[in-house]
């Protein structure tokens, strides 16, 4: 099950210790994106390996996390540097997808 109904979608830029539970996740939201915690977005953090990722979201009553580990590969490197994500590039940084060019075909 994924997380739906979300407004922005946040990656942390820097590796992260994944025995970070709720608080410890929350403070360094806190310190990237202040006032952003209870907004309904996601946060993603990576690991410095890159196979295991955490989602940190608020559901209106309380925090949910979404766990990953990959038993194989890494999650995609060629989003690195990129504070936000698309709903496009979300997805495929989930399910392995490398893009070699990112192009909307709808755009003008």
């Amino acid at each position: 099950m994924r997380p739906s109904g979300f407004n922005q979608i946040y990656l942390y830029d820097q590796a992260v210790d994944m025995r970070k539970s709720f608080e410890g996740l929350s403070q360094l939201i806190e310190c990237a994106h202040p006032g952003q915690l209870l907004s309904g977005s996601l946060f993603l953090f990576l690991n410095r390996r890159r196979n295991l990722i955490k989602i940190l979201y608020w559901e209106g009553d309380g925090f949910a996390i979404w766990y990953k580990r990959l038993e194989q590969g890494t999650f995609s490197s060629c989003f690195s540097g990129e504070n936000t994500l698309t709903r496009q590039q979300f997805t495929m940084l989930l399910e392995g997808v490398v893009p070699r060019r990112l192009n909307n075909r709808f755009s003008l």
